[in-house]
This record gives structure tokens, C-alpha cells and sequence, in this order.
């Protein structure tokens, strides 16, 4: 069982906030240019080289069906883990943490469809926020494509 978070860090898309757990968040960058990742599955937006380190960067406009743009230097990216790996996430803008009081987080129903890397929603006074479980977002198929497509990329030095 996960446990309820006690920030979250909340991020904008296409003028939607959206937000991550604390606990899965490692750093925020700007953006920069990407590197193509050649059999990638297509939520995988590029590579990113993070001082040595490779991280494929996810596409968030493409899994939430939001109108692709090209990357600006003003975009954030969000240095997080998604299950087993470490992943860049582009947003928009990223707004900063949100410490959460004790039953502030509204878990998400399993019961309806197309809810499965939603972890729950924070209400606020400006609207709701739908929290996101990075664990399920990759279904096995889009790790196992993803886990292929690095290994033929040569380490980063």
C-alpha cells in the first residue's frame, strides 16, 4: 500500500494543474533540447543527459491527450521516479509544494475507468486536483519497450 503523501508538487499543462507526490519528486530542471530515443514507446518525449546521467523524459501532452507544442526553454522538468527508474516529466510550469492536511488527499475510486495512475485528487478553493501515481503510469509493455530501447544507447560519460 502507498502511503497518502504529505506534499505534493503541483504542476501546470495547457493551463490544467496537476500534481505528483513529494515523495517521488528528485529535483526540478529547466528544459533543455532532448536526444530522439530510436523504438522508444511513444509516451517517451527524448533522452535527457542530467550531469551523466540518462533520463528518458515522458510525455505528459500525449498520455493526457493535450495538443502536442515544441519544447520552450521557459518548460520545467520534473526529475522523478516512476516505479523501478528515475524519469523526466516535461510540464508547462511547475508551481512549487503544497503540504497537505490530514484528509486533503480524496483517493481515487478503482471503480471507474481510465483512473489508473491517478492516486487521488486535492480540493482547493481554485478547483481540483487530480494527484498522480507515477508507479502505474508505463503499462508493462511501455516499460518492457522503454527498458529495450536504453539498452542500446551507450552510457553517458
Amino acid at each position: 500500500m502507498t502511503p497518502t503523501p504529505r506534499k505534493v508538487l503541483l504542476f501546470v499543462l495547457e493551463g490544467q494543474r496537476y500534481a505528483l507526490p513529494s515523495m517521488d519528486v528528485r529535483e526540478l530542471v529547466r528544459a533543455v533540447s532532448l536526444t530522439p530515443l530510436p523504438r522508444a514507446p511513444d509516451v517517451v518525449e527524448g533522452l535527457l543527459n542530467l550531469r551523466g546521467q540518462l533520463l528518458p523524459v515522458l510525455d505528459l501532452r500525449r498520455r493526457f491527450r493535450l495538443p502536442a507544442r515544441p519544447l520552450s526553454p521557459a518548460d520545467h522538468f520534473i526529475i522523478a521516479r516512476a516505479g523501478p527508474r528515475e524519469v523526466g516529466l516535461r510540464v508547462d510550469r511547475a508551481e512549487g509544494l503544497l503540504p497537505l492536511e490530514p484528509g486533503a488527499l480524496d483517493e481515487a475510486p478503482t471503480t471507474l475507468p481510465g483512473v489508473g495512475y491517478v492516486a487521488g485528487a486535492v480540493k482547493l478553493p481554485e478547483g481540483l486536483v487530480l494527484v498522480h501515481d507515477l508507479k502505474t503510469f508505463l503499462s508493462e509493455a511501455e516499460a518492457l519497450a522503454l527498458d529495450t530501447a536504453l539498452t542500446a544507447v551507450p552510457e553517458a560519460t
